[in-house]
């Protein structure tokens, strides 16, 4: 899978850009603010039918402007593939593979394999655990196109549950009053159980294929200094979700929410036996999000026999002059021996494209690169 071109129209700070791509090392230069990672956002796009940093549709068209439109040109299996997405004010976003609209944005998701690795990552390994549960929902989705519509049967119904847990909660005396209220909420759980089951397989099978490749990437982002462990965590593992619904009911109708189930799932990031959150270096901590979204990448390469886009925006920041290096090498390497999970990669990113400051910085690291300047949302091929 390869993007050959893109055309950006009033995309965030971007007014009109037309860029052909290299089949390996894309890299866009500038200084901060001018718009490098509009552009691999707008990539990100494509593969995911939404920003990765925008939350509204409607942040990421350009100020005083109506309507964006972002269009890729792909080569997949040497057929040319054009997927584009308009966005307009007020009205609901399209997004086209071909001449043809999708019914469900869901249904485009895993087309493009993509990974993008960005400052806002270190919430991998510092934030709470909604950040880790999307890191395995979004992995997951991309090789398997019955998780997302199970997830988000699952949300669903999780969402009406906690809908009438607070009316309960706020009327303390329905549930006694309405013992019908008590059976809807049976039946939100009887089928909220088998989805959360399939779920649950799905993310431990994930964890178990996955952890060789984290461990065997870490290991060589560090240079084989440190050890780390990642581990599954999930309440489904000690117990069922009816004994536990049972257990939790009464607290679950003060509360007015749902405090048990596969929404509740973790990552635990380890180092030496502690959280690494509490004991690693920033240097640690970056390698450490690093390796899981390398890792991510040569997982997906193998799941989905095609080599994931890989995006890196602003990635050589608080890295030590020997991980970058150890960074560099890794993905531009042909091939990748990974012993831990017994196996050796062939070409395992399809395609990179980088952000940085530096020309001079990125001209001494790699090569056989084409290079973009990116200035006040212009952008201009060296």
């Amino acid at each position: 899978m390869l993007l050959k071109e893109l055309h950006l129209l009033n995309y965030k700070n971007i007014a009109d850009a037309h860029l052909h791509f290299a089949d390996g090392l894309n890299c866009l230069v500038g200084f901060n603010g001018q718009g490098k990672t509009n552009i691999l956002d707008a990539i990100y796009m494509l593969s995911f039918t939404k920003s990765a940093f925008s939350v509204q549709d409607r942040d990421c068209i350009r100020h005083g402007e109506t309507m964006a439109m972002v269009q890729g040109i792909y080569d997949k299996d040497d057929e040319e593939l054009r997927i584009s997405c308009a966005l307009k004010q007020g009205s609901k976003k399209l997004f086209r593979r071909g001449d043809k609209n999708y019914p469900r944005l869901s249904d485009h998701i895993g087309l493009i394999p993509l990974v993008l690795i960005s400052p806002q990552d270190i919430g991998l390994v510092l934030d709470g655990s909604e950040v880790r549960r999307k890191f395995m929902d979004g992995t997951i989705a991309q090789y398997d196109p019955t998780y997302l519509p199970a997830l988000n049967n699952y949300t669903q119904l999780l969402q009406q549950r906690n809908a009438l847990l607070k009316q309960l909660s706020d009327a303390p005396d329905a549930a006694a009053e309405q013992p019908s209220r008590m059976e809807i909420l049976s039946i939100y759980e009887e089928q909220m159980q088998p989805l959360a089951i399939q779920i649950y397989q799905f993310r431990q099978s994930f964890i178990d294929q996955f952890l060789p490749y984290f461990l065997d990437t870490y290991a060589i982002l560090s240079d084989h200094h440190e050890e780390v462990q990642l581990t599954y965590q999930s309440q489904l593992t000690e117990r069922s979700l009816p004994d536990a619904w049972i257990q939790t009911r009464q607290r679950d109708l003060i509360l007015g929410w749902t405090s048990v189930g596969i929404h509740k799932d973790d990552l635990l990031l380890s180092m030496g036996n502690y959280p690494m959150k509490q004991v690693a270096s920033q240097g640690q901590v970056k390698t450490c999000l690093l390796a899981l979204r390398l890792a991510q990448a040569m997982f997906l390469s193998r799941q989905t026999q095609h080599p994931p886009l890989l995006l890196l925006d602003d990635i050589f920041d608080r890295l030590d002059s020997r991980r970058v290096q150890q960074l560099v090498q890794l993905v531009t390497q042909d091939h990748i021996s990974l012993p831990t999970a017994d196996e050796t990669l062939q070409h395992p990113f399809s395609q990179i494209f980088l952000t940085d400051t530096d020309r001079h910085h990125l001209a001494d690291l790699l090569h056989n690169i084409r290079l973009f300047h990116v200035k006040e949302g212009q952008v201009l091929e060296s």
